[in-house]
């Protein structure tokens, strides 16, 4: 039951919240089968030689579904982000760096380090800070996507695949330049090798498992300290804001 002086605003409808739950469980089956695919850390339970030699195979395989996953509802998301019309607040319009943008990334900062001492912005909808911190995290995933990719083009060194040769070809034409950058991220230089995208996808996963990590504490910190059920806004959809003096009662 809503609170007296309080009103409900709706956050994320029914396909934003499918898509974050489908990309949670995506995250976690991509993190595992990627750890084993770097570094086999379990069998199976059936001691047989002639099952445990798929295990590598059905890992990879489950990586890449995920990743294709991965790839659907980040074009999706991206849509939304500019043609819905559901969000009130489109989150490109907070990541634009104008005044009244920073001055708000600020105020969200200092209100998170201040422990909520200090709430100089309006707390209803999409603000700078966490629009920033979302658009951080996407870059991550296209990173990790695009090296995903070269890494497993990489694996079709004779240019053929089961579709074809036009599906070796593209991934290469959109993903080879990943090497040299990958190569000057760590030093490679003109020596930058798919070693060095395999590091760099590698050290991506824990850069994106340190955000989400972030993320969960930065909801519930927000659910405890501003008392405005943010944490139900990936389950219901909404959440609850106290009443201004001149608004309406929802």
């Amino acid at each position: 039951v809503m609170k007296p002086g309080y009103k409900k605003i709706e956050r994320m409808n029914g396909t934003m919240r499918t898509i974050h739950w489908i990309n949670v469980i995506s995250m976690i089956v991509a993190i595992v089968t990627g750890l084993y695919i770097a570094h086999p850390y379990y069998q199976t339970f059936i001691a047989d030689p002639a099952v445990d030699k798929y295990v590598m195979a059905w890992n990879r395989w489950g990586h890449f579904i995920v990743a294709i996953i991965f790839d659907v509802t980040s074009i999706i998301v991206f849509y939304l982000a500019f043609a819905t019309r559901f969000l009130k607040v489109k989150p490109y319009e907070k990541d634009i760096p104008r005044g009244s943008n920073i001055k708000e990334f600020f105020e969200v900062f200092l209100n998170l380090v201040t422990l909520n001492r200090r709430k100089n912005f309006d707390s209803s909808y999409l603000d700078s800070f966490n629009a920033i911190n979302f658009t951080i995290f996407h870059l991550l995933l296209v990173w990790m996507l695009l090296t995903g990719l070269q890494l497993y083009v990489h694996g079709l060194g004779s240019g053929l695949s089961s579709i074809g040769t036009w599906w070796p070809w593209m991934l290469h034409f959109i993903t080879d330049w990943t090497i040299p950058v990958s190569g000057w991220i760590h030093g490679g230089g003109p020596t930058a090798s798919i070693m060095d995208v395999r590091i760099s996808h590698h050290y991506t996963m824990w850069w994106i498992i340190a955000w989400v990590v972030f993320h969960i504490y930065y909801q519930v910190w927000r659910s405890i300290f501003w008392k405005e059920g943010d944490i139900n806004i990936v389950i219901g959809g909404d959440k609850y804001v106290k009443i201004k003096e001149g608004d309406k009662e929802a």
